[in-house]
């Protein structure tokens, strides 16, 4: 499946769960994205998105937001988007 670079890890909370992500590209609920990084390898949909602690449907180029991640993420990973 072809991925698309859409962003970077900046920041990663432990409770709840979520990586903080500078997007470089739209990402809207249901995408499914990709995060690589030295020791980070995961693929996940887009569940859960905010943007200074509101849920927001979709994010654009420039936004950075908080998206619910499955286990720890480390900054500097990178976020792919998974296109079919």
């Amino acid at each position: 499946m072809p991925e698309e670079v859409i962003g970077k890890v900046t920041d990663f909370f432990a409770r709840p769960i979520v990586a903080g992500i500078e997007l470089t590209a739209t990402v809207k609920l249901g995408d499914k994205i990709h995060i690589k990084g030295h020791t980070t390898d995961m693929e996940l949909s887009v569940d859960s998105m905010q943007i200074n602690n509101v849920d927001v449907k979709q994010a654009k180029a420039g936004d950075s937001v908080g998206i619910k991640v499955s286990e720890r993420v480390r900054g500097g990973d990178i976020v792919y988007k998974v296109t079919d």
